[in-house]
């Protein structure tokens, strides 16, 4: 069954739809569900979908050749085997089709590994006609920076002859937790807390088995695919993975700062700011500054805060990596037992926020908030933390809130420790206030918030939000 990807289906389709030619370039990190979208986007139509191979270019022109001459083009009839890629790719003008011609080709940076000149050859034919002609064709490739850096870079052939660039990132919360239907609301939470919104890993999980044994079967076990899965990717992306799996471990562990990273791994600062880069760059970790800072705050390398964007990484490197002693002689039990299930909560509760942040957004689309917000994040000086503030475009109005995900009701006093945290810097601010709960609130808290007006919602409610 596929699941989400709604607005990148429904942004091919406009592609799709759009007059004249179209050259769409679909990129993302390995796993993030790139090949099952671009499968379904290409039901019910015409198309060559061609998977690449890392293959020498002469068998990769033989594969290309074979699909593209099995859908029917005249020149089937004489040949077997394109004589080159110009000819090849030019074939894409000729397939036979009721409505628009559509090539994908997937894994596109094997391809030009194989043969540097075949961004060269498409820039020619695309400029010599397919750009007027009634063609699509769908570049999607893993290597993120290859694509970033190799196609779409300025001086490079293909640069400025794309007419879509879509970058696939995770799924939301709310198609994730699609994978888990018969999943409480708090195992639904911790799920994605574990797996994040990668389609490939959420499939790991079997929502017919309690959270801790999948846990344990599909990640602290040797031979599961989850259990390697993290190192396989460090393998194809990255070179010396030793360093980053200090930096990423270092991380996870909550050594946010740059000075804290440095401290932990003990790598040379210059050297350390170029490895964060790159991790950045590849969507493992990010970069974070207090929601109301601007681009002169942002600039200054020595703040904003450092985060495993990917939550698997984030819980492979907080309980895996540190036990591969332990699991590799066989003992997934007594991880998951003395190891994980004891820090679980104060695992998921940070990213709790984020799924808090997640369902605000969803009401802010809806219109349902006490003002629409352009900014949401978090915020903190040296002496406070809030865990939500959001702000308006003229930074009138605040929506000021904290995320509890703990064993016991949020009581009135961490609303009023709220509310003594952050001070607007003018009368004519106005404040919002909101609490999220994983186990509900006192009735002091409900009373309140019906006679202030404060938004309060428990973990079902974030749920239930958007389902």
């Amino acid at each position: 069954m596929f699941i989400g990807r709604q607005s990148e289906l429904q942004y091919l389709e406009e592609k799709y739809n759009a007059p004249g030619g179209q050259l769409v370039v679909l990129y993302g990190r390995r796993r993030v569900g790139k090949t099952e979208t671009l499968r379904k986007f290409c039901e019910g139509k015409s198309h060559v979908f061609y998977s690449c191979t890392e293959s020498p270019d002469e068998l990769q022109l033989t594969a290309f050749s074979e699909r593209m001459l099995q859908k029917g083009l005249p020149a089937a009839r004489y040949i077997k085997r394109f004589a080159g890629w110009a000819e090849a790719l030019g074939g894409i003008s000729e397939l036979p089709a009721d409505g628009k011609k559509l090539l994908v080709i997937d894994e596109f940076p094997y391809m030009v590994k194989g043969n540097t000149a075949i961004p060269s050859l498409l820039q020619n034919l695309w400029d010599e006609g397919i750009k007027d002609a009634n063609v699509m064709i769908v570049l999607c490739g893993s290597a993120m920076s290859f694509i970033e850096k190799e196609i779409l870079a300025e001086k490079n052939p293909l640069y400025g002859r794309a007419t879509g660039i879509l970058k696939m990132t995770e799924m939301s919360f709310y198609d994730a937790i699609q994978f888990v239907p018969s999943y409480s609301a708090l195992d639904r939470i911790a799920a994605f807390a574990i797996l994040g919104g990668i389609p490939h890993y959420l499939k790991q999980f079997d929502d017919a088995l309690p959270l801790g044994e999948n846990i344990r079967k599909n990640i602290l076990s040797r031979g599961s695919i989850l259990y390697s899965e993290v190192e396989f990717l460090m393998r194809q992306e990255l070179r010396e993975t030793a360093i980053y799996n200090a930096i990423i471990e270092a991380v996870a562990l909550g050594n946010t700062k740059l000075n804290d990273i440095y401290q932990k791994t003990q790598i040379e600062k210059t050297k350390l700011s170029a490895y964060l880069k790159s991790l950045i760059d590849l969507g493992i970790l990010r970069r974070e500054f207090p929601v109301s800072d601007g681009v002169k705050e942002q600039a200054n390398v020595q703040r904003g805060l450092y985060g495993v964007t990917d939550n698997f990484f984030r819980f492979w490197y907080a309980f895996v990596f540190p036990n591969l002693s332990e699991l590799e002689a066989g003992d997934s039990a007594g991880i998951w037992q003395y190891v994980v299930e004891p820090a679980l909560d104060e695992y998921i509760s940070r990213i709790f926020e984020d799924i808090c942040r997640q369902y605000l957004r969803e009401q802010n689309r809806k219109k349902a908030l006490p003002f629409y917000f352009t900014k949401i994040g978090r915020w903190w000086d040296k002496a406070n933390e809030i865990d939500i503030m959001a702000i308006d475009p003229k930074k009138q109005h605040f929506l000021i809130g904290e995320c509890k995900y703990k064993n016991s009701a949020v009581a009135l006093a961490e609303l009023t420790a709220l509310r003594e945290k952050w001070r607007p810097k003018s009368d004519k601010n106005k404040l919002h206030y909101c609490l999220f709960s994983k186990s509900g609130f006192t009735d002091e808290v409900v009373r309140v918030s019906k006679t202030d007006g404060i938004m309060i919602a428990t973990a079902e409610d974030v749920v239930r939000g958007c389902l």
